[in-house]
């Protein structure tokens, strides 16, 4: 088992910072987003020395997170997706990073189901495809208020694509609030195909109500809707030993200091049982 800090819970630090932000909090990974990584290379940083700040700090990268709008299937939009793809799985492996997360969000809601399977699945494909040679694999995550957001969609999705570096992440907030994923489903799965844990809470969007992410995940573990207690009893039942991140989407704990917010981050794992 491996606790990774999560790029997301630090939004505003740096990738820099976010290394002795784990560090100092008891973690041995780190979960980065690409924005963060490439705006330090465009700043004068580069691969090398951001490799020797990790061996300095003792972490690893875990995971990019994320390769988004993975549904893009316009010439263009098509093109410019998978030169992104490109991109971060360069970095990944600049960085000695096993896994890149992948997701859709809006770009094919209008879509009939069966055009958005198709979309995805020859999308997915050529991802997998670009990371193979360089060791990568991929975690989906099936995003909550878009039509592809519960876990037996991903692993179809898996199926079909029939290649062995696609897996998924069991994000709790997507699946709890997408409403058609329980934790039973969870706890049957093959764990080789969970590829990494975001440990988070939440709640879903009320009647009538946006799905704001910055309002809906505004919650530390334990103070939202999500019974992670039955998540984490699922992903053990598994036998899964892989990466945790504790994933805080929160505008209020991001105007605070983002070295308690690594703290509070490891605190909540071991709230919960769970430790390296």
């Amino acid at each position: 088992m491996k606790l990774s800090l999560h790029g997301v819970s630090v939004w505003y630090s740096n990738a820099v910072t976010q290394l002795r932000i784990a560090r100092e909090a008891g973690f041995t990974g780190l979960e980065l987003l690409p924005e963060h990584i490439f705006r330090y290379l465009e700043n004068g940083g580069s691969y090398a020395e951001y490799r020797q700040l990790m061996q300095d700090n003792g972490i690893d990268i875990t995971c990019i997170n994320a390769l988004k709008r993975i549904g893009r299937y316009q010439p263009q939009t098509r093109a410019e997706l998978i030169q992104e793809a490109r991109m971060i799985c360069h970095a990944a492996a600049e960085l000695a990073c096993p896994v890149v997360q992948i997701m859709a969000l809006d770009e094919i809601n209008e879509l009939t189901e069966t055009n958005r399977n198709t979309i995805l699945h020859d999308n997915i494909c050529a991802i997998a495809d670009i990371g193979k040679p360089l060791g990568i694999r991929f975690q989906i995550e099936v995003v909550a208020f878009t039509p592809f957001n519960s876990l037996q969609q991903g692993l179809d999705i898996i199926a079909a694509c029939g290649r062995d570096n696609v897996g998924l992440v069991i994000d709790f907030w997507h699946l709890h609030a997408g409403g058609k994923t329980h934790p039973d489903e969870v706890a049957k799965m093959d764990p080789s195909l969970i590829y990494g844990v975001h440990f988070c809470d939440g709640r879903a969007a009320r009647k009538d109500e946006a799905w704001d992410e910055w309002v809906l995940r505004d919650y530390a573990p334990g103070q939202g809707e999500v019974n992670i207690d039955s998540w984490v009893r699922a992903l053990r039942k598994t036998g899964y030993n892989g990466v945790w991140s504790p994933e805080w989407l929160s505008p209020h704990a991001w105007e605070h200091d983002v070295f308690e917010a690594g703290k509070l981050s490891m605190q909540s794992l071991k709230h919960y049982g769970i430790s390296d």
